[in-house]
């Protein structure tokens, strides 16, 4: 492990908390180091009140603060010496402890302090960090970890035990830390848990933390036998399977989940290798992981077995003698199948990574544990602390309402521009994940998030959609809503001048396409936690057709009859099928500046005239049919199946 200081980097932070920005940002560029939220760091700063008396100041990263994002504003501000009180009083609780640090801030709208702010505080150095490194963890967590680390660290640094962190755990340091500490001393290690230095300067501490991870590191090289590598096997599991797990994880969880898998060579490796059923299950690599993971491993498809074998894990673990716990969803964080790799759940897509995250670090964790003598983990006894803590249950207690469509999976044809393209965001911003299709590679950067993929695909191609609703499931887990947008308007024909091959593109594009969508999604779609949705757009040429429209308004009125009779068929299935009929939707690519200017003077109107051409006298635009179109697949609408829904301002020959 190398160093990342620059001077010219760090000269544009200025001052003591501006350096410690600096050296969280070099710590948080490294994902061996820390993940999504991990680890923390302090300085420790002398303040003044409006009195003028000094006052020391601890200015700990706040909870909610990834370290590699980290700014000034992210550090918590408390007062030290009410901090170093604290470590004295023999017990005091979590929500106690979150209490004391947040009434003795300096900042009324500062996040609230890491739980291992009054460890930070005892810690008789400016600069403090606080690392989950993989090799340290590595070494710690094997049957004989504090051997190796005490072999390898000498009086380099202070071994503590494992204890929660929390009180508990800043008390123990505040007696262990000051008896064993010599003046070669740079660090502290905390056994299945993670690693401490400290300097008088940003860099000093930074750079003794990439020391210390830099020989356990060499160490691993040195030691680590590895098993010998067998080159995994494809991935098996067809989309219908991974939809029926994703059922199987939404009815455990009691809510829709995003199930996303993961096939990379070393997901499938580990997965596959002769001992994944013993060393997968044992717990995470620290403490600060269980949160995300939860019960960090299920071997197999059987949900329901994992759920009884979780449940009877919670009783075994909540002696009634202790404050009454509510017990989590028990549907697993991790799946691990010789078939699928490992797929991750989450109640969104962004929850899914974040486990797989943790998870990628954690497999290369144990590789390495193991190829020392042996993976061991965490006691049940503590992760259950963990994963039941105080501070955790009044986070749930507290929650929130999840967004509309939060773990749903919406599958958008036509996305890369227009309605589609509105339909994309209007369900992003309601909490679906989306798969987005289009013929144009533009769909691939519509959005660049966690919850969205965009496949360039020829819908009209049954090798190409196979391919991209593969990799549709894969990434989510199924598909619970498909917005059938995709289709092409052709310029204007005349019945007498139109061909065959004109006529067969819009029936294949219009028409077939979304015949074959409508079949090789139906599967999914019955799978889906909460009832399967379509809504097809339509136009208003099936109840109004123009002269010159022939292919489009027979290829059209042709989908709204396939969607009835499928609303018919699926009904007992629980999908729900309704048909959007817009018109003059002029924020779209067919409709130019110059397009438009010419139509608004062919009727004698201004554009702005021919926009609103309608009875109400509004534009409608792509937002507003996306809008309508999300809502369609909402709770208001579902009891309705069968509808057609015009959406055109009013159209005179339509009424």
């Amino acid at each position: 492990m190398k160093s990342l200081w620059s001077d010219a980097e760090a000269a544009q932070f200025p001052g003591d908390l501006g350096q410690r920005v600096y050296t969280s940002r070099l710590l948080g560029r490294d994902k061996s180091l820390v993940l999504h939220g991990g680890g923390n760091t302090s300085v420790k700063i002398d303040g003044q009140d409006l009195f003028g008396r000094k006052r020391p100041v601890l200015h700990v990263k706040g909870s909610g603060w990834d370290l590699e994002l980290i700014e000034e504003a992210g550090f918590s501000p408390v007062r030290l010496d009410h901090l170093v009180d604290l470590s004295t009083l023999e017990a005091l609780s979590d929500p106690q402890m979150v209490n004391e640090m947040r009434t003795h801030m300096l900042r009324a709208d500062a996040p609230t302090p890491s739980v291992e702010a009054i460890l930070h505080a005892i810690l008789p150095f400016k600069y403090v960090d606080h690392t989950h490194s993989d090799a340290v963890l590595a070494l710690t967590n094997t049957a004989d970890g504090e051997r190796r680390i005490r072999a390898l660290y000498g009086d380099d640094v202070v071994v503590i035990p494992y204890v929660m962190p929390g009180f508990d755990l800043a008390r123990l340091c505040a007696r262990i830390f000051p008896r064993d500490r010599k003046p070669a001393t740079i660090g502290m290690v905390l056994l299945n848990h993670g690693i401490f230095s400290f300097g008088d300067t940003a860099r000093e501490s930074y750079e003794r933390m990439i020391t210390l991870v830099d020989r356990a590191e060499r160490a691993l090289d040195k030691d680590c036998v590895p098993a010998p590598a067998k080159a995994p096997r494809a991935a098996t599991a067809a989309r219908g399977e991974l939809a029926t797990l994703r059922r199987e994880v939404s009815r455990v969880a009691g809510n829709p989940m995003i199930v996303a898998s993961h096939t990379d060579e070393a997901s499938l490796a580990f997965a596959q290798a002769d001992d994944v059923a013993s060393i997968a299950r044992r717990g995470p690599a620290t403490p600060d992981h269980v949160l995300r993971t939860k019960r960090i491993a299920m071997v197999g498809r059987d949900v329901d077995a994992f759920a009884r074998e979780y449940a009877a894990y919670f009783n075994d673990h909540a002696p009634a003698a202790r404050e009454p716990k509510t017990m989590l969803d028990a549907a697993p964080r991790v799946i691990v199948d010789p078939a699928i790799g490992v797929a991750t759940t989450g109640r969104n897509a962004r929850d899914a990574q974040v486990v797989f995250d943790i998870y990628e670090h954690t497999m290369q964790v144990i590789q390495c544990a193991q190829g020392l003598g042996g993976w061991q983990a965490l006691p049940a006894r503590d992760i259950f602390d963990v994963e039941y803590w105080d501070l955790e249950q009044a986070k749930l207690r507290k929650g929130g309402a999840a967004p509309a469509f939060a773990g749903e999976v919406v599958l958008v044809t036509g996305a890369a521009s227009g309605i589609g393209k509105a339909c994309v965001q209007s369900f992003l911003a309601r909490g679906a994940a989306v798969i987005a299709l289009d013929l144009n590679a533009a769909v691939e950067t519509v959005a660049k998030r966690a919850d969205f993929i965009g496949v360039a695909c020829d819908i009209t191609d049954a090798a190409q959609l196979g391919a991209a609703l593969e990799s549709g499931v894969r990434a989510f887990g199924g598909i619970d809503m498909v917005v059938l947008n995709a289709g092409i308007f052709p310029g204007g024909t005349r019945i007498e001048s139109l061909g065959d091959a004109q006529w067969g593109k819009v029936m294949r594009v219009n028409l077939d396409a979304n015949l074959a969508l409508l079949r090789e999604t139906h599967a999914l779609l019955k799978l889906a936690p909460r009832g399967g949705r379509v809504v097809v757009i339509g136009s208003k040429n099936v109840p109004a057709p123009g002269p010159g429209a022939a292919a489009y308004s027979a290829s059209k009125a042709a989908l709204v009859q396939l969607a009835r009779v499928a609303a018919l068929e699926w009904g007992a299935d629980g999908i729900r099928i309704n048909t959007l009929h817009p018109n003059a939707v002029f924020d779209t690519g067919i409709w130019t500046d110059e397009v438009l200017a010419e139509r608004a003077r062919h009727y004698g109107l201004s554009v702005e005239g021919y926009k609103k051409n309608n009875v109400l006298r509004v534009e409608v635009t792509s937002r507003d049919v996306a809008e309508l179109a999300a809502e369609l697949c909402g709770p208001l609408f579902a009891k309705t199946t069968g509808a057609q829904v015009p959406i055109d301002g009013g159209n005179e020959r339509v009424i």
